[in-house]
C-alpha cells in the first residue's frame, strides 16, 4: 500500500491558490508554494502535479470558490441588476485581502516566458467562457424587452469585462473598495434601458 499523505490536500491547493494570487503564475517560486503548503516538493507535486497542473487546479478553486458570485448574479431578473452585482461584488472581492489584491484570472499571468504560454492561454479561456455566459444573459433580456432592440449584447458583455479587468488592476495599485464601488456606478450610468425594465431596478 502506498504511505498515505500526511497533509491536507485541500488546505494545501488553497495554500498554493494564495501564493499564485499574490505572485502570479511565474512570479511563484517553487519554494514559495513549498513553504506556504507546510509540505516539501516531492509530495506537493505527487498530489497535483507539476507547477502549471497545480495552478491549473488552484484556478479552477479560485472560480468555485471565489468567484462564485458571477453565475449567481446571472440570476437577477434584469440586466442592469445582473451587472451591478457583478460589478459590486468583484469590488469587493479585489480588496477583500491585503495580501492578495486584484484578481488571479486578471493578473495570474498578464505577461510571461514562453514557457508560462499555456497558462496564459488557460486564463484567456476562462475569461472567455465567463463572458461568454454573461453575453447570453444580455441576449435574454434583449429578448425579453430589458435591452433596446439594437444593443449589441456582444459588445456590452465586452465593456463589462474590460470595466472589470480594470477594476481588477486599480485595485492591485492600492485603489480602494469605494473607489471601485463609484467606478461600478460610472459603468451602470451608461447601462441601456428597453421597454420592459422596471422603474425600481437596482442601480
Amino acid at each position: 500500500m502506498g504511505r498515505k499523505r500526511e497533509f491536507d490536500v485541500d488546505q494545501a491547493l488553497e495554500a498554493a491558490l494564495c501564493v499564485f494570487w499574490r505572485k502570479g503564475y511565474e512570479g511563484a517560486s517553487y519554494t514559495d508554494l513549498t513553504q506556504a503548503a507546510g509540505v516539501e516538493r516531492p509530495a506537493l507535486y505527487s498530489a497535483f502535479g507539476n507547477k502549471e497542473a497545480l495552478f491549473r487546479q488552484a484556478l479552477a478553486r479560485y472560480y468555485e470558490h471565489y468567484l462564485d458570485y458571477f453565475p449567481e448574479a446571472l440570476k437577477q431578473p434584469t440586466s442592469r441588476e445582473v451587472v451591478a452585482d457583478i460589478l459590486r461584488a468583484s469590488a469587493e472581492l479585489y480588496t477583500r485581502y491585503p495580501d492578495r489584491k486584484g484578481c488571479l484570472g486578471i493578473h495570474g499571468a498578464l505577461a510571461g516566458s514562453d514557457d508560462a504560454e499555456p497558462v496564459r492561454r488557460a486564463l484567456i479561456d476562462a475569461r472567455a467562457i465567463g463572458e461568454a455566459s454573461l453575453c447570453d444573459r444580455l441576449e435574454r433580456a434583449k429578448q425579453e424587452g430589458d435591452l433596446p432592440e439594437t444593443a449589441n449584447c456582444a459588445d456590452l458583455a465586452a465593456f463589462v469585462m474590460t470595466v472589470l479587468h480594470g477594476m481588477a488592476v486599480q485595485a492591485r495599485d492600492g485603489f480602494s473598495r469605494e473607489t471601485l464601488e463609484a467606478v461600478a456606478r460610472q459603468a451602470l450610468s451608461v447601462w441601456p434601458s428597453g421597454r420592459s425594465t422596471p422603474s425600481g431596478a437596482s442601480s
